[in-house]
């Protein structure tokens, strides 16, 4: 039995994966979470085999949470399903020890083989991003997204910024001090060559780093 935690702050995806892998043989839903904090928790107390991250949610946040579970819980296998198809999301997440990267755009056969697979101890990621990041590198153009100079701290706080936290709910999220929240905010405007978080927003919106409606 494969014992799944399905992770995302819309009910109506939980609803509608639940019901997905409820119909297959030798899957079980043992739990969901709306934040990063609630995964956190939930697979240090119950020990899932797979989990089913978003990235985009209150609190830490997707990518946070998958960098915790991996270091407190390493039995327990990540699959990231997000709406970013871009790098360097999927090679920040694969980095921190995440073992799977889907968009939500995945097909039901897919995310079932996909969970399937790194429930065995392999890694998977979609195969049109998988393809996508290995042009980008054959062609050394891995540059043209300025997304790519940024820290996964950096990435972090992108997120938060965009989703409209302020320097002081972001630190006290990340147990950092809002002095450290706000140098590496403007670390990221220099990288970027922005001048303030709208826009920040605006070029992560363009570069497709975010959806319009997680910006709002």
């Amino acid at each position: 039995m494969i014992n799944v935690l399905l992770v995302d702050d819309h009910e109506l995806v939980r609803t509608g994966i639940r019901r997905i892998l409820d119909d297959v043989r030798g899957f079980k839903v043992i739990g969901e979470a709306k934040t990063g904090e609630e995964a956190v928790t939930f697979c240090r107390a119950n020990n899932p085999n797979v989990v089913l991250m978003d990235m985009n949610m209150p609190g830490i946040g997707g990518l946070e949470a998958t960098k915790k579970i991996c270091r407190y819980c390493p039995d327990v296998k990540v699959i990231v399903l997000t709406v970013h198809c871009e790098d360097p999301f999927p090679s920040k997440v694969m980095q921190i020890g995440a073992h799977g990267y889907l968009t939500k755009g995945t097909g039901p056969d897919e995310m079932i083989n996909a969970i399937r697979a790194v429930n065995s101890g392999q890694r998977y990621i979609a195969p049109d991003i998988a393809q996508q990041i290995a042009l980008a590198q054959f062609s050394g153009r891995n540059d043209e997204n300025p997304f790519q100079s940024l820290s996964e701290r950096e990435l972090q706080i992108m997120l938060m910024i965009t989703k409209g936290e302020k320097a002081q709910d972001i630190a006290d999220r990340l147990n950092l001090s809002s002095k450290t929240v706000n140098s590496y905010r403007y670390r990221m405007f220099e990288k970027l060559n922005v001048s303030g978080d709208v826009e920040l927003t605006h070029l992560a919106i363009r570069h497709k780093m975010i959806d319009i409606d997680s910006s709002r």
